[in-house]
């Protein structure tokens, strides 16, 4: 069983909700969280944002279709992530946004891609307002919660010290229409991965689909309505706590509706050493992101 966690109740240090985080985040690889600073009614409107966006003509996407880049900005079509090698690529659509750098930082003078300009659908300023407000507090909300859950289970928060003062935080809207009755066997909203980075903040419409595979084998399916959210930790933050917080494979296989979901993927500084900590050893945050990337999207594979 996936815990339900009371963010509030976690921040205070609750013990309840402490053991519970420490069997999700090391055990399960999954949680669900409510009681935030992210309200029903502002994932709502984020919600409402991509979903107005995502029924435009195809013409007005293509606009600010990421293919044109060198990087995972802006409008995915159908097909342009493909998460497992043995499946087909993935048929959802998606929007991603992430930080940009201020001027002036230092890691800016590399021209790294992942933190790339964000691209913007023109004639739309309510979209870009909406979602731009939605990532900022979400960035907030991810921090806090990170922290608390590496608190519990066993780590010092204060290790992470300012490793996401210029994260790598990207904001994905997802689009998951009605299971195509031309799908197969390999052919899925999302097939089976874990995510690549630290934690993963997802708010969804409360639709089922997302399906967390068990230890032991099989699926259990997880959901959480507007307000509550999903939490889930990539491989990176597995591989820099030697363990102690879990990546755990999950999927979307696509239903009889549509659905739509908005994960926060947090992931920290570019130059941030992600290594085992007390190993020794130098593993760059951006490095394994960036080959990650280049692994999944279609446009970037063999960049």
């Amino acid at each position: 069983m996936i815990p339900r966690i009371d963010a509030q109740a976690l921040a205070a240090g609750d013990a309840d909700a402490v053991a519970a985080t420490r069997e999700g985040a090391h055990e399960i690889g999954f949680l669900t969280v409510h009681n935030t600073a992210l309200t029903g009614p502002e994932v709502e409107a984020a919600l409402d944002a991509y979903r107005g966006f995502f029924k435009l003509p195809e013409h007005l996407k293509q606009a600010v279709n990421m293919d044109r880049t060198a990087s995972n900005r802006g409008w995915g079509a159908q097909g342009s992530e493909q998460v497992d090698p043995d499946a087909n690529p993935d048929y959802k659509q998606v929007f991603d946004c992430g930080y940009e750098l201020p001027e002036g930082h230092p890691l800016g003078k590399q021209n790294l891609k992942v933190y790339a300009p964000n691209q913007w659908p023109d004639g739309m300023p309510a979209f870009q307002r909406r979602i731009s407000e939605y990532y900022a507090k979400s960035l907030i909300v991810a921090k806090a919660l990170l922290g608390d859950i590496v608190g519990a289970v066993g780590e010092d928060p204060a290790f992470f010290g300012d490793a996401f003062s210029a994260p790598m935080a990207l904001l994905r809207g997802n689009y998951y229409p009605e299971r195509p009755k031309w799908a197969g066997d390999k052919d899925f909203g999302i097939a089976t991965h874990t995510d690549y980075g630290c934690l993963t903040l997802l708010a969804t419409d409360g639709s089922p689909g997302l399906e967390v595979r068990k230890r032991g084998g099989g699926w259990i399916p997880v959901s959480a309505p507007p307000g509550e959210f999903v939490i889930n930790f990539g491989e990176m933050i597995e591989m820099w706590t030697n363990k102690a917080v879990r990546a755990t494979p999950h999927r979307v296989v696509g239903g009889n509706a549509e659905r739509l979901s908005i994960p926060l993927f947090f992931n920290p500084n570019y130059d941030v050493n992600v290594a085992p900590i007390g190993s020794g050893g130098t593993i760059l945050a951006g490095d394994h992101l960036t080959k990650r990337f280049n692994e999944t999207y279609v446009h970037l594979k063999g960049s």
